[in-house]
């Protein structure tokens, strides 16, 4: 069994960063794009409010699919769904393999101009188990809808092309989970014509605690770093690495990132 505490921290490790879609960008009409991306991580330290403190071994293994279509120049649909495999050491000795949350909803573009816009988005998350009593499954089990706000800018550095989006986002959780502030940042540069290299920072601040499977509020802050190369006008893979280098009541984490990208 986890101590009292550690399930919080496993609460937090389960917002590992999601693939990258267009921002605070809609899609054009009648075209978009499809990204798979594979994540792996683990983790055995976490981050505690007196320093770091050991903790059974945490793997993930995810699979997520990212369909973004634009309806409208304004209105694109999202759809992402997930398949993942989430294994605890001892003395947890806890495994659980399945669909992750399936994301379903849309952006709206309020606002362009050359080089600037304003975005809004709303999904919800279907979880994929509702086993409350495995503990790999901590995180996963209760619906979640996301509402955030989106901002994107495009530029140049000398000669390269680059952007930045920032999004600001309220998540509401249900089945005894806090809802969550997060905050993600993306800047982009192109070096060179086929590739794009992506700095990327995502911050989740739990708003108090929640019911026995989140006996803490938390905070953690994740930093991602990753190229993307393109094969062809419509084709490109993407591969990198993140880590949760900071946080309170979250696990210390580590991971790699491939992806393949399609625009279409």
């Amino acid at each position: 069994m986890l101590k009292v505490g550690t399930c919080g921290v496993f609460l937090a490790a389960f917002a590992a960063p999601s693939p990258t879609n267009a921002g605070a960008w809609t899609q054009p009409e009648g075209g978009g794009n499809a990204v798979v991306t594979a994540t792996a991580s683990s983790a055995v330290r976490a981050f505690e409010r007196s320093g770091m403190s050991n903790v059974p071994t945490y793997n993930k293994y995810e699979l997520q699919g990212l369909f973004e279509y634009g309806i409208t120049s304004r209105f694109t649909f999202i759809f992402s769904p997930s398949l993942q495999h989430v294994d605890i050491g001892a003395p947890t000795n806890s495994s659980r393999s399945g669909l992750g949350y399936t994301e379903v909803g849309g952006r709206y573009k309020f606002w362009e101009n050359e080089s600037w816009v304003v975005s809004g988005q709303a999904t919800v998350r279907v979880p994929g188990t509702s086993d409350n009593a495995n503990p790999a499954a901590v995180g996963y089990t209760g619906y979640e809808y996301d509402v955030r706000g989106l901002l994107g800018h495009g530029f140049t550095l000398g000669s390269m092309p680059a952007f930045i989006d920032l999004e600001l986002a309220q998540r509401f959780r249900d089945n005894g989970y806090p809802s969550e502030f997060r905050t993600d940042f993306t800047f982009g540069i192109r070096p060179l014509p086929r590739w794009l290299i992506l700095t990327q920072f995502f911050n989740v601040f739990s708003e108090g605690a929640g019911g026995p499977l989140s006996p803490a509020s938390y905070e953690y802050y994740k930093f991602q770093l990753s190229g993307v190369y393109s094969i062809t006008t419509s084709l490109a893979l993407q591969a990198g690495a993140f880590t949760t280098y900071a946080g309170r009541n979250a696990l210390q984490e580590n991971g790699g990132i491939i992806g393949l990208w399609y625009k279409f």
